[in-house]
């Protein structure tokens, strides 16, 4: 027997921003809300292959390089056009030391936290 991973958790200050761009980055939608969390995830809901994302209130959400980060992949377009749309989405570019030959792009979302654009295209979910 095993485990998977169904939902993260982000503490953030301000749930509704989080949800819309995450939301708008991974092509969710809001699920729930519940004490002011939002909880989003794919138009299917929760329990499928992806894990929903919790946006959960703070008053000291801990922002920048965080423990745990997420990883995107294009699945419709090239890392370069993705990159000007999660831009366009609210998107900054991050310096985490990086040399500028990576693969892959690191981001903060309009709270800081970071995250990173990965080159792979991959599949749309089915």
């Amino acid at each position: 027997m095993s485990c998977r991973i169904s939902e993260l958790v982000l503490n953030c200050a301000d749930p509704g921003l989080l949800a819309q761009f995450w939301c708008g980055v991974l092509g969710y939608v809001e699920l729930d809300r519940e004490d002011g969390a939002i909880e989003i995830g794919p138009p299917e809901g929760f329990g499928g292959l992806q894990p929903t994302l919790i946006l959960s209130p703070s008053s000291n959400p801990r922002t920048g390089r965080l423990p745990l980060h997420i990883d995107v992949n294009p699945v419709d377009r090239d890392q370069a056009a993705e990159l000007e749309r999660l831009l366009a989405l609210g998107a900054r570019p991050a310096d985490v030391g990086q040399s500028g030959n990576e693969q892959w792009h690191v981001l903060q979302d309009p709270e800081g936290n970071e995250f990173c654009l990965l080159r792979r295209r991959l599949e749309p979910p089915a």
